[in-house]
């Protein structure tokens, strides 16, 4: 008998959702452990626990990596997700034990590994990809309107109000404020309108368009995006599920041909007589 191979031994362990879950409950420590340090009282007081917290955890991210590696080979960077983990692990082990500010604040992006672990995440994430593509012509749909709408205003106020609409740049920043719905009333539409009384004319269809037909466009895009994943992985699954069956079908049938074999025996064999 033979004996399994170490790699498949270890992709078993590193597949199983045992070990998944706790990666992701290091994660979650770890990124805990990261923002306790941001607490004074806290980092005085646990400062060693949790520089131990962080080397732990970023050993646990090496090993885990260190396993896929071994196991994939070169498949492992053949899969995105894979490649995300190993660039967050990788800053990780370049930002252990820095002093410089920037740089222990990158550490926080370990977080983001949980985007890789979490089903549901990925979904999101692989729907917003997804919808990239469809997005470009509502990206130059609203880019468009913005140019519109700020060479209009820079035209019609800008000489009244140059803090807002005094040049293409200070329009464009204005009128994003004013799609974010941020203040747009008593902060910038209500003062031009004491000087403009029909300002409103331009702004609130300005708003209808930007902040609630072509932002649910956007969103309408990804919801579509997201639902046309499931259906692929839906479809993944059955195909799966289908070869699965087939297979089965075709080991009970050998099985049952070989059962029938034993049954029937060897041919009788004739029996000597003495006479």
């Amino acid at each position: 008998m033979t004996n399994a191979r170490p790699s498949s031994a270890l992709q078993r362990f590193i597949e199983a959702g045992v070990t998944r879950g706790a990666i992701m409950a290091v994660i979650v420590v770890s990124s805990v452990a990261l923002g306790m340090e941001t607490w004074p009282a806290a980092a005085e007081r646990y400062g060693g626990v949790l520089r131990a917290i962080d080397v732990i955890a970023v050993a646990i991210f090496t090993g885990e990596l260190a396993i896929k590696l071994f196991v994939y080979r070169w498949a492992f960077f053949r899969d995105g997700w894979n490649v995300f983990d190993f660039i967050i692990v990788g800053l990780s082990l370049a930002t252990l034990g820095s002093g410089t500010g920037i740089l222990r604040a990158l550490r926080i992006l370990r977080t983001l590994r949980l985007l890789s672990l979490v089903p549901r995440m990925r979904l999101v994430i692989q729907g917003l990809l997804g919808a990239i593509p469809g997005m470009g012509a509502v990206f130059l749909l609203i880019a468009l309107v913005f140019y519109i709408s700020a060479v209009m205003t820079t035209k019609l106020f800008g000489a009244s109000f140059p803090e807002w609409f005094g040049s293409i740049g200070a329009s464009l920043f204005s009128l994003f404020q004013i799609m974010t719905l941020e203040a747009w009333s008593d902060g910038i539409v209500r003062p031009i309108m004491e000087i403009y009384p029909y300002a409103w004319m331009f702004f609130v269809p300005f708003i209808l368009i930007t902040a609630f037909i072509v932002l649910n466009l956007f969103i309408a895009i990804i919801v579509n995006a997201m639902h046309g994943i499931e259906r692929e992985q839906a479809v993944a699954g059955e195909d799966q599920l289908s070869c699965q069956i087939a297979l089965l079908r075709e080991e009970l049938a050998a099985m049952r041909t070989q059962l029938a074999s034993a049954n029937r025996g060897p041919a009788a064999q004739p029996v000597a007589h003495s006479t």
